[in-house]
């Protein structure tokens, strides 16, 4: 979501160094751009539209060392030059990611005091609020800023500059992320860890409600009362090139073809040897019932780890959106686990499912792939995926390492409810470790994909179909379709179809079919005779069930042979390089869709 970068230093081209700094947060979704520079005054530019129409208006003579910058995914009021950040009000310059949830309220009670706005944003308000209790009392500027968590409700992270401390930047979060990079006579900022990395790769993690003070030497944290307190120092553990395209032509693509790596990555951390993987997955032994919380394409993974723990495990497992899940009646007891999945660890509306879960005293587990991200650090107990940074919006490998992490929890499962044998365990975890080659091999289909594509480009409707897991993927199948094509697709039980879809279905509906359920396959077949029936053309993804014999699928992708465990990190590859292929060949902007965001950290 919205991108926050601020920095104060020794480079004195501050208008160049904060407009860098902003397209390294491009991924995160946006629909406007600001920067505020101090040279003798604060002075703002703002501009809708890519950071390039920003950059056009910057004055590259002029100088100063510190600034704050703001990619802005709009939620009050219209994208627009007015509404986008950085936001000025009397004697105090903001940016802000998050929701102010009572700036109605305090708009009116600012009103009441005198204050006129010109945007429909809330962090106007939230600027008005800084100024009015400034102006209100003679306290520090972070009195101020302690005053300020007190009248607002709601998530926020902030980047401010006070007019009589122009050789300053402060910086205060509730909820939503931000972090401190450390570097030499200069200090950063961020909303995100890859904005820091042109300047240094150590930075400090902000605790709720903590105010930090930073000037071109010198960093000073205070907790929520004011007392100088110290922040861990960390350090990034990869490098800004990993963030770049490397000869791709989008992040998107780069990021498919870094599947088998990051999954060779991921199982060699769990998986090197038996005892590693026994002894580094928790023990899940005293569970009897899973709750999977998470939002879009994590809670699709979330899907296929029901299906493989319900059926390997023996386990009731319930998969809920988090949006949803945080607010409706949960019924728990004592043996319930709360698994949470997350790329960022910052998606908002699992974060507060997380903690309605710990509040209730149930216990947690995080899969997310940030490290010391709020989902990583609340949680009971976490599971990192080695998926690196992931940039383009639509998740990829960060999706199929969710995956396989669910396979992981469900063979220590089988292991601890005596559903597997050491033999099986060990055939399971070899297969695992050779699954990287395989990627390989289905990667390597690029052109069979392409030519699906091609048939596919210039629909408007599609049905993906599927039963049991291969229904799980279908969704995922389709999400990924509809989020950078632009193409209206939908997701649905193959067995479902009769019960109303079916009236859709005309001459040359297209349907991409998935068939990897050996066990559901002649039913899965039923079913798409029933679409050919009535005129379809029907793209088959599946493994090799049928030893070649599908000639009621007008196209198949087959994929190659392998244990049926590792299908469902398999069989997503081709839906992902479709989806990559059709919109490119329709012309949308494949890494930055429009209206998407990356990180979703507002509710």
């Amino acid at each position: 979501m919205c991108g926050i970068i601020g920095y104060i230093g020794k480079k004195t081209n501050i208008q160049k160094v904060l407009i860098e700094s902003l397209k390294t947060l491009e991924y995160r979704g946006y629909d406007s751009a600001g920067i505020a520079y101090v040279t003798d005054k604060v002075n703002i530019l703002k501009a809708k539209g890519k950071i390039a129409y920003l950059e056009e208006k910057i004055d590259k003579e002029e100088l100063g060392e510190l600034g704050i910058a703001h990619t802005r995914w709009a939620t009050h009021g219209e994208a627009n030059d007015i509404n986008s950040h950085p936001h000025r009000v009397g004697e105090v310059t903001i940016v802000h990611n998050g929701i102010i949830e009572n700036y109605m309220e305090l708009k009116k009670l600012l009103q009441d005091e005198g204050y006129t706005f010109q945007t429909e944003t809330d962090t106007e308000v939230a600027a008005a609020v800084l100024d009015y209790l400034k102006k209100k009392n003679l306290w520090t500027n972070l009195e101020v800023i302690k005053e300020f968590s007190n009248y607002v409700k709601g998530s926020y992270a902030l980047g401010i500059i006070f007019d009589d401390e122009l050789d300053t930047l402060y910086a205060t979060r509730e909820d939503s992320p931000l972090i401190v990079g450390i570097g030499n006579e200069e200090n950063l900022i961020a909303s995100d860890v890859s904005a820091i990395l042109k300047f240094t790769k150590k930075y400090a993690l902000l605790d709720k409600k903590d105010i930090v003070k930073l000037t071109k030497n010198k960093i000073e944290f205070y907790d929520k009362e004011l007392k100088s307190v110290e922040r861990e120092h960390l350090e990034v553990n990869w490098d800004i090139e990993q963030a770049e395209k490397n000869g791709y032509e989008h992040f998107m693509l780069k990021e498919i073809h870094e599947e088998a790596k990051v999954l060779k990555d991921t199982i060699h951390e769990y998986v090197e040897s038996l005892d590693a993987f026994l002894n580094k997955m928790p023990d899940f032994s005293r569970y009897n019932k899973i709750h999977i919380v998470a939002c879009g394409s994590a809670m699709h993974a979330g899907l296929i780890g029901k299906y493989l723990i319900e059926n390997y495990s023996n386990i009731e497992t319930f998969v809920e959106i988090a949006s949803e899940y945080r607010y409706k009646k949960v019924f728990y007891d004592k043996n319930t686990l709360v698994i949470l999945i997350s790329q960022s660890g910052e998606t908002a509306d699992t974060i507060a499912s997380l903690r309605k879960a710990k509040e209730d005293g149930i216990d947690t587990l995080a899969i997310v792939n940030v490290v010391s991200s709020t989902i990583a650090r609340e949680a009971d107990n976490v599971l990192y995926i080695r998926a690196g940074v992931e940039v383009a919006v639509a998740t990829t490998k960060a999706y199929l390492l969710q995956v396989a992490m669910l396979m992981l929890i469900n063979l220590k499962m089988m292991v601890e409810n005596d559903l597997i044998n050491n033999k099986e365990l060990k055939e399971v975890l070899e297969s695992l470790k050779n699954s990287p080659e395989i990627v390989e091999k289905v990667l390597g289909k690029e052109k069979e994909y392409f030519q699906i594509a091609e048939i596919i480009k210039e629909e408007e409707d599609l049905f993906f179909i599927g039963r049991g897991i291969d229904y799980a993927m279908s969704l995922e199948g389709s999400l990924k379709l509809k989020e950078i094509s632009y193409i209206h697709s939908e997701a649905y039980q193959a067995g479902e179809l009769k019960h109303g879809t079916i009236s859709l279905i005309e001459e040359h509906t297209k349907i991409i079919a998935l068939m990897t359920d050996e066990d559901l396959a002649l039913k899965t077949i039923s079913n798409i005779k029933e679409v050919k029936a009535r005129g379809a053309d029907v793209i088959l993804i599946t493994s090799d069930i049928l030893n070649d014999n599908y000639d009621f699928a007008d196209i198949k992708i087959v994929i190659p042979k392998c244990h049926k465990y590792l299908m469902p990190i398999l069989a997503i590859i081709p839906l992902q390089l479709i989806a990559y292929q059709v919109a490119k060949l329709r012309g949308c902007d494949i890494d930055k869709p429009r209206n998407l965001a990356k990180s979703v950290t507002v509710e």
